[in-house]
């Protein structure tokens, strides 16, 4: 979802299997088929309008898609609209428009399930002191009898106006990498004896980019909570804005670091495809694996007998013949000058070397220290 209106519904191939699809002005339905059981469900992204009339559009777009499926039903997105007084920071009277919203989920027989991490969605109005529920997920009985277990979580808000709402159904863990230096590094300082103080950082701070992304987006939840029930200090707003702009950094670090890792140079970083630099750089690692190597028709696995097996293949190629030599003193060469050869014997410049230096990737070749060329050429 996005800006002037912007519908934008996302699946995974391995999981879900597109089987037809509705387009409305206000909203986009698909229908998915899951991979694993062959179960038949729709999906509704919702954009809602502002106006009475255009919200009327909305309401009998959904009872068409309604009409023309009546598999299990699952609507997300934002109504732009609320349910209750609660869902406004300014609780004022039951509206027509509440009324209006209440009928159409009965109508559809949809359930609203309970809102977990906050009770609002959106946050503006006049110098943001407004909050609402605008934001949720609607699903049908039968959606809940083939999707048990799942909950709505409100998540941090750390740019938008909106907060992200997700239908949460488990999740993925994963573990901080090893130390290896990468573009993200920039630092210009001297070199001596900065490695392991480098190494020392990445253990405590840069090594758990995750870790550090996950606390400032913490403090940036935090804040918006004070903020629902309160007006914050001048000092508070501060506080706050320190936060966002520590979840920026941690996410921009994210970015460049799964870059330099994927290779992919062609792609600037701040594009936001963070996924799309870590399957690029699992790629990369699983073409860089080897399990086995197949010498002289016998496969061979084990990591030892992998190893002699190729210094022994190497041996027996490039071993030199001790017999019969060719000749080759009578054959009549071009040959250098006595100056050329010289030339081709004085050591390099400085400059030289300093020139070769500039013109190297940034990204690529990292040397057995862990630094990549533009930490050097930064320094």
């Amino acid at each position: 979802m996005g800006a002037a209106r912007g519908l934008l519904i996302c699946w995974d191939k391995r999981s879900l299997e597109i089987v037809d699809w509705e387009e409305g002005q206000y909203s986009l339905s698909c229908r998915f088929k899951n991979v694993e059981d062959g179960v038949v469900w729709v999906f509704t992204g919702v954009y809602g309008p502002f106006t009475k009339e255009e919200r009327e559009c909305l309401w009998e777009e959904l009872g068409a898609v309604r009409g023309i499926w009546d598999e299990p039903w699952c609507l997300g997105g934002d109504f732009n609209s609320t349910l209750f007084q609660r869902e406004r920071s300014r609780q004022g009277r039951i509206t027509p428009t509440m009324r209006r919203f209440a009928h159409i989920i009965d109508d559809l027989g949809l359930v609203d399930l309970p809102l977990q991490g906050g009770v609002f969605t959106w946050r503006g109005g006049l110098n943001n002191q407004t909050w609402a529920r605008l934001d949720r997920f609607l699903v049908s009985p039968s959606w809940l009898d083939q999707f048990s277990g799942v909950i709505q979580r409100r998540l941090p808000r750390p740019i938008s106006d909106h907060f992200p709402i997700l239908l949460e159904g488990g999740g993925l863990r994963r573990g901080p990498s090893p130390f290896r230096g990468t573009a993200s590094y920039r630092l210009a300082a001297k070199m001596k004896e900065l490695k392991q103080k480098l190494k020392a950082w990445n253990r405590e701070v840069f090594g758990n980019l995750e870790g550090n992304k996950s606390a400032a987006l913490q403090q940036v939840d935090y804040w918006d909570r004070v903020e629902s029930e309160r007006r914050l200090s001048l000092e508070e707003i501060d506080l706050k804005k320190e936060a966002k702009e520590s979840y920026k950094k941690w996410v921009l670090l994210e970015e460049s670091h799964w870059r330099q890792l994927s290779r992919e140079v062609w792609l600037k970083e701040g594009d936001k495809n963070t996924g799309f630099f870590h399957r690029m750089a699992n790629a990369h690692r699983n073409n860089n694996s080897l399990d086995g190597i197949k010498i002289d028709g016998v496969w061979l696995v084990e990591e030892y007998e992998v190893r002699e097996g190729i210094a022994n293949a190497y041996q027996q190629r490039l071993s030199e013949d001790l017999g019969w030599k060719a000749d080759i003193e009578r054959i009549q060469l071009d040959q250098i000058s006595q100056q050329e050869a010289e030339n081709l014997e004085i050591p390099f410049s400085e400059n030289e070397i300093h020139s070769a230096l500039m013109e190297m990737s940034g990204d690529k070749a990292p040397g057995p220290d862990g630094f990549t060329m533009a930490f050097w050429q930064s320094c």
